[in-house]
């Protein structure tokens, strides 16, 4: 359907005759680009939501005053209903540095324009809140790392000046600091609790604190090396991330990966997806006090990455998946029925540890009512996956724009109304369950053939999206070819960069001792959003 809707999307955008478009002749096959003025653009944004209920998902900044005398900002529409995108550019000038800000729109283009002020120095006009995002205090004002003439600076030194949290007057009201720093083995991140008693009335996060420039890591970089480092920015979202770069890579090329490939890419985010869930399913119901379900889980998803291994040489499913297909060897009848086997064994023992949980009249009170991000706020805030099916979002990149061998496949995309933790567990729960039979589905359905069309050329300038369903979420890659068939921009977007905010709306109301179940039924990477 996706040259269907593509089609009516540019009919639509033709009769309207909006002064100023221009239409791409690089569209590709289910995306719409136009070219507009930064004077034209917040009319045009307002078109879009207008007529289509369209939304940004996606804001790139390039620094490309070499190539056309300016800065180009990409933004990425997603059109709900119809598997089209509509990608708008528009040109910032090099030396006033400005563009149109569409924060007061939606929140998470907000965020894409903090990350913008900070790396590249340009000033989104009317912005209500420019303080600093991934990069923090001890950075020198004047420093904007994605400049392609930045310089490095020589010293780096905190001012002293603490980051200006929100401050919550009232009587009684007080503050609890948590991090960056954590007990245990997790990344950090900071939060600010304001509270009455136990309640909490306002939670402020403070993220970035992992910020490692990967964008930057990318610049020169050819494919091979290129996929490496995606699949390691989120350690637990190998596959994901590594197959939305490689996707991106392909449709810069124009190669469609082979058949069995396809299907293999679906095995792959699947097993991924499974050992995924399965841990944090045990992982919720531990801070319930129910360790046993943990146990067992943890038993569960050993299996997961042992099999993983086995197949791939690798637990975690790195260097699998590569532009261009899979480097897996072809899977022979031993290893087909070992996947088999595996999988069915795990999934009665899933089912017991479930039935274990729910049964549990603690784990059930303790989950149920529990950290709810209602409907609304989840749509104004743009969340996305896990988190935003639990709140009645009924969305699965997956299902709505197909990639791999995902459109031969029937699969249920299980929603949930009430918003809480409870519902982020039956989530993942179903979730696991439909993997399962995916997994399956794709071993009896697999097809001979090629796993891998080698990519030996890129033309300088194409530029294209890979864009999958990750487990927590839709993950995006936005990838730029330079000269020589070298990555000239690349831009990820995790799925957690959207919903962090949101763990600030779910817990308001809650008392502190339930903040850490909370966290852990959103289970958010640091390392995904602190790029």
């Amino acid at each position: 359907m996706s040259a269907q809707d593509r089609e009516r999307v540019v009919s639509a955008m033709r009769e309207f005759s909006w002064v100023g478009v221009r239409f791409d002749s690089d569209s590709g096959h289910n995306d719409v680009r136009v070219a507009i003025s930064p004077a034209e653009f917040l009319g045009f944004s307002d078109y879009l939501r207008n007529c289509f209920d369209a939304r940004p998902e996606l804001i790139v900044a390039e620094d490309s005053r070499a190539e056309c005398g300016g800065f180009t900002l990409r933004y990425i529409f997603e059109l709900p209903g119809c598997d089209v995108f509509v990608l708008v550019s528009t040109l910032v000038d090099k030396e006033q540095r400005w563009f149109p800000s569409l924060a007061t729109r939606w929140h998470l283009a907000s965020l894409f324009e903090r990350e913008i002020h900070d790396l590249f120095g340009l000033i989104p006009l009317h912005h209500p809140d420019l303080r600093r995002l991934p990069l923090h205090q001890f950075w020198p004002a004047d420093y904007h790392p994605l400049l392609r003439d930045a310089e490095p600076p020589a010293v780096f030194e905190d001012d002293g000046r603490p980051f200006p949290f929100q401050q919550v007057q009232g009587e009684g009201i007080y503050q609890i600091t948590v991090g960056p720093v954590h007990a245990g083995i997790i990344e950090p991140g900071h939060f600010r609790f304001s509270v009455d008693g136990e309640t909490i009335v306002n939670l402020e996060s403070r993220l970035f604190f992992l910020h490692k420039g990967i964008e930057k890591l990318f610049e020169s970089m050819i494919p091979s090396r290129g996929v490496e480092l995606a699949e390691r920015i989120s350690g637990d979202s190998s596959v994901a991330h590594a197959l939305a770069f490689s996707m991106a890579i392909e449709r810069c090329a124009g190669v469609e990966v082979p058949e069995q490939a396809a299907w293999l890419r679906v095995l792959l985010q699947e097993l991924e997806r499974l050992y995924n869930h399965i841990a944090d399913i045990g992982a919720i119901c531990t801070d319930t006090g129910f360790a046993l379900a943990n146990a067992h889980a943890m038993r569960l998803r050993e299996d997961i990455l042992r099999l993983n291994e086995r197949l791939t040489g690798h637990r975690l499913l790195r260097g699998a998946i590569v532009p261009g297909g899979v480097s897996m060897n072809p899977l022979s009848n031993k290893q087909i029925a070992d996947v088999l086997n595996t999988i069915r064994r795990v999934q009665h023992d899933f089912d017991e540890v479930v039935a274990m949980a729910l049964d549990n009249g603690l784990v059930m009170n303790r989950l149920h009512g529990t950290g709810v991000l209602n409907n609304p706020t989840a749509r104004d805030l743009q969340v996305s996956g896990i988190v935003a099916r639990a709140s009645g979002i009924d969305a699965d990149t997956r299902r709505d724009h197909p990639y791999a061998a995902y459109n031969k496949l029937r699969f249920k995309v299980p929603v949930f109304q009430d918003g809480d933790v409870l519902a982020r567990l039956m989530v993942r729960v179903e979730e696991a369950r439909e993997s399962f039979s995916m997994i399956a589905l794709v071993l009896e359905a697999l097809p001979s053939g090629e796993r891998l069309h080698p990519i030996t050329t890129l033309k300088p300038g194409a530029s294209a999206f890979g864009l999958v369903e990750g487990w927590r979420g839709p993950i995006w890659h936005w990838v730029v070819v330079g000269p020589n068939g070298t990555l000239w921009r690349v831009k990820v977007k995790d799925p957690s960069f959207a919903n962090w905010p949101a763990l600030n709306y779910a817990i308001l109301k809650n008392i502190v001792p339930d903040f850490p179940l909370c966290n852990k039924s959103f289970n958010l990477s640091y390392a995904g959003n602190d790029l």
